[in-house]
């Protein structure tokens, strides 16, 4: 019985070891550069794996060394800080900022440009009002690039006598960076938030980006879509204020909306279970219609036809003031 104890003490401490290895590893990959950054990872790669054969060998200086070095990479990892003060990308260059005079809020540094291409446009900042009394609802786009399983997300609050208010979670780079998915787990980029003009935000996907843009109006109630946009006020503000990490798993366009409304959806019509389908974004339109978030008399093949609306909207122009109005023309409401 103790040599299975022993046995099954050793895999743990192993498993551990190569985890915080391969953790270790790809943070010196993506947060150096050039060939230190190779040699490094490599480094800490081998004392990782002389850790692990030190676990099964008695060696107990190797487990202990490595965790030593593990412990100062930590270090270095909990020092990294987030900032708003970087040469962003023209199209993040401007975090939105929103006040409220009771049941009227101010957007500051709303985001308007008009595509051409995706290199090629003209830059727009604005500020707009809007007035709470008169939210309609909240209405969901997934711009799909690259297969099925994941798809940015948009959300859309539609107002009685405004064109609808959209945010996008999104990874603030700087000028000349990348994106790269597992850089992202390793404190590489900033988030930050976008507030925009569907023209604008839906625009750069369907128009200059080509991509696959579907459109779901949800089940909310103008209450309900006003609580939500209220988190998102809240949370706009707070990372205007402090700068935070994006994560790819944790920190992105589908988690934090999550959360969001989770903060708010106590009492609603439907709950937030946890589910896959959180994280492969491209398929929450089946996890939408689990919880009731969208129409469920229509089944979600055909649901998912009548929100493509890529087609519809190349056929618009980016100046056409009913583009919101037009690209909704033919997707079920959100409530029969």
């Amino acid at each position: 019985m103790s040599r299975l104890l022993l046995v099954t003490a050793q895999l743990l401490a192993t498993l551990i070891v190569l985890s915080a290895t391969a953790w270790g590893s790809g943070l010196l990959l993506f947060r150096l550069t050039g060939t230190v950054a190779t040699l490094a990872a490599i480094g800490f790669g081998l004392a990782g794996l002389a850790g692990a054969i030190g676990i099964w060998t008695g060696a107990a200086r190797l487990p202990l060394s490595f965790a030593v070095l593990f412990l100062g990479l930590l270090g270095w990892w909990n020092g990294m800080a987030p900032s708003h003060d970087r040469n962003w990308i023209p199209e993040l260059a401007k975090l939105p900022q929103i006040t409220r005079e009771g049941e009227m809020i101010t957007v500051g540094n709303l985001r308007d440009f008009r595509w051409r291409t995706e290199a090629d446009y003209e830059q727009r900042w604005e500020t707009r009002s809007y007035d709470l009394t008169k939210i309609e609802g909240a209405d969901l786009f997934l711009s799909y690039w690259s297969g099925e399983a994941i798809a940015h997300l948009l959300v859309s609050f539609t107002f009685k006598d405004s064109v609808p208010l959209t945010f996008s979670i999104e990874v603030r780079r700087e000028k000349g960076e990348e994106w790269s998915s597992l850089a992202g787990f390793f404190r590489t980029y900033e988030m930050a938030y976008v507030a925009a003009d569907e023209r604008d935000i839906v625009g750069l996907r369907s128009h200059a980006r080509k991509e696959d843009v579907r459109l779901f109006r949800l089940a909310a109630t103008p209450s309900q879509a006003r609580d939500v946009l209220l988190a998102y006020i809240a949370d706009v503000n707070r990372l205007a204020s402090s700068p935070r990490w994006y994560n790819t798993l944790t920190t992105n366009c589908t988690t934090v909306v999550y959360h969001l409304v989770g903060s708010v959806a106590p009492g609603w019509t439907f709950s937030l279970p946890l589910d896959p389908r959180v994280l492969l974004s491209g398929y929450l339109p089946g996890y939408l219609q689990r919880i009731g978030a969208v129409r469920t008399d229509i089944p979600l093949d055909e649901l998912v036809r009548q929100g493509r609306i890529s087609q519809r909207a190349r056929t618009l122009s980016l100046d056409d003031p009913e583009f919101s109005k037009k690209i909704r023309e033919g997707v079920p409401a959100g409530r029969p």
